[in-house]
């Protein structure tokens, strides 16, 4: 027996002897302690560090929470580094990854600690691994820190998010709680004091009991009754399909067409002689060839050029170059020769394509900077565009721009006229207001409930994921303005629609599984 025994424990020492290796750097047998029953686990030293590890992997999980729900605006922080840096990089990706890796880095060292301590092997860990701990504790407090302050808006995404992946971050959570009863019951068993017992057991009953409780605060609009959905949104091209093709090009507004689209969103400026154009950039240096065709002009404003000078640039090769979506696939080459072919679009243009099309069209408008000869006519020349020279039909339009909208509503009746922000029902009425374009962010299924009983339909922008689109579903919008209308269209249903009573069956089969385990783990 008692060789038996020797033979046993030698043959689990190599198990042993990884887990200290990897944690501490402490291959061979002589250098590992074990822990003795009623003993702290650690000297004082690595009792003081061990809780830093545990708020590396919270706030390293937290960041990579964050960041990996916010790549629905991974574009829009390429875009805003762009402008600050002056070259085009996917910064948002290589921070992803990084985060990605370090929080895979600081779960291993968790594990390892929390193997050891069921082995009964006192914690060291080495000082390479303390640094590491470190580094991911900082950026991670850092990088949480630079978002609250310099994109305020990325903490109303990840609240937006808690109410579609909160049941599942539920689960998720009761599983580490499950896996965590192994460690605590075997130290609470070899604790020679009830005091000691209590002050192991007492925290992780509390936090359980907490988890057991947590779905009852719980509120999702994608959690109701069989029958009670609304109509998919509809799908509005942001600048076309700018991950199909070069925005605001002829190609990527027919890519959104192509893709069953319901309407498109661009933006127009005007030229130096009077032709409003699509552009969304102050300048030509992202989106054009200016550096090559007019390099002396590169930070000139756009609405400078003659409209000419405008059509000897290429509006395409960027697109193939940069990249500028993070997961954008392959083009065919049939695709690569079309964007390479790409030219600055005229508002003309593209308003005959929509109504040839039967598509709503969207734009927001730029007034021309200072000394420009339209500066005060612009308003006028869009309009002539409009009704005159494209002749769209005037359902089609969402017109958007606030200003003089009196005069546009006497002089182009039929617009379908849009407000870009929130404001009572009784001055949207009062203005014939009949559609909000509102940022994803201010997304609230009571608001938009409360506007549709007053006749006015919602808009959200920009929706990209389909997490995001699944939520705008389930809170009732009536369309989403989005740079996938290619992915988007082939959802079918909400991704995390679920009854009540279905959602109920999935919190106490959680809690009674996961009780039924931890009971077990605790007798046994």
């Amino acid at each position: 027996v008692v060789r038996r025994r020797l033979l046993q424990r030698y043959e689990h020492q190599p198990f042993i002897s990884c887990l200290a290796g990897f944690y501490s750097c402490r291959w061979r047998r002589y250098q590992r302690e074990r822990t003795e029953p009623g003993k702290c686990c650690c000297n004082m030293r690595e009792c003081m560090f061990f809780p830093l590890l545990v708020a590396a992997f919270c706030f390293s999980l937290v960041f990579l929470y964050m960041w990996g729900e916010g790549k629905n605006d991974y574009n829009s922080f390429d875009w805003y580094n762009y402008g600050n840096l002056g070259f085009w990089f996917l910064w948002s990706l290589v921070i992803l990854i990084v985060a990605a890796v370090l929080f895979t880095y600081i779960s291993l060292l968790l594990v390892l600690a929390m193997c050891l301590l069921a082995e009964g092997q006192k914690l060291y860990l080495h000082w390479s691994h303390k640094i590491g701990t470190f580094l991911v504790l900082g950026f991670s407090i850092s990088s949480l820190f630079a978002l609250s302050i310099l994109w305020r808006d990325h903490q109303k995404t990840a609240r937006l998010s808690f109410q579609v992946t909160a049941p599942y971050l539920h689960i998720g959570a009761i599983a580490i709680m499950v896996f965590l009863a192994w460690p605590v019951a075997l130290h609470a068993i070899r604790a020679d004091k009830k005091v000691i017992q209590l002050i192991i057991v007492g925290p992780y009953l509390a936090i359980l009991l907490f988890l057991f409780l947590i779905p009852l605060g719980m509120y999702s609009p994608c959690i109701r009754e069989m029958g009670t959905l609304g109509p998919k949104p509809a799908l509005i091209g942001h600048r076309g399909a700018p991950m199909l093709a070069p925005e605001n090009t002829e190609m990527s507004f027919l890519k959104t067409i192509e893709h069953g689209g319901d309407g498109l969103e661009t933006d127009v400026a005007i030229s130096y002689d009077g032709v409003p154009f699509l552009m969304h950039d102050d300048t030509l240096k992202r989106t054009t060839n200016i550096q090559e065709v007019y390099p002396n002009d590169t930070g000139k404003a756009a609405s400078f050029f003659s409209w000419d000078a405008l059509q000897k640039l290429n509006a395409g090769t960027w697109f193939l170059k940069n990249k500028p979506f993070v997961g954008m696939g392959s083009l065919s080459k049939a695709d690569q020769n079309q964007a390479m072919n790409q030219s600055i679009y005229t508002l003309s243009s593209f308003l005959r394509l929509a109504d040839s099309h039967n598509k709503l069209v969207i734009f927001d408008l730029y007034r021309p900077p200072e000394k420009h000869p339209y500066r005060n006519l612009w308003l006028r020349r869009i309009l002539d565009v409009i009704i005159k020279e494209s002749k769209i039909k005037r359902h089609l339009v969402l017109w958007l721009h606030n200003s003089v909208r009196t005069f546009v509503q006497s002089v182009a009746p039929g617009f379908q006229h849009t407000m870009g922000r929130k404001a009572p029902i009784e001055d949207l009425l009062k203005h014939n207001i009949v559609k909000l374009n509102l940022v994803y962010t201010d997304m609230s299924s009571e608001d938009i409930r409360k506007y549709a009983e007053a006749n006015i339909t919602t808009n959200f922008y920009v929706v990209n994921e389909p997490w995001l689109y699944s939520l705008a579903w389930c809170s009732g919008a009536h369309s989403v303005t989005t740079n996938a209308v290619h992915l988007l269209k082939d959802i079918s249903q909400p991704l995390f629609l679920m009854t009540p009573q279905q959602y109920s069956i999935m919190w106490i089969l959680t809690d009674v599984t996961s009780a039924f385990l931890i009971l077990l783990i605790f007798v046994l």
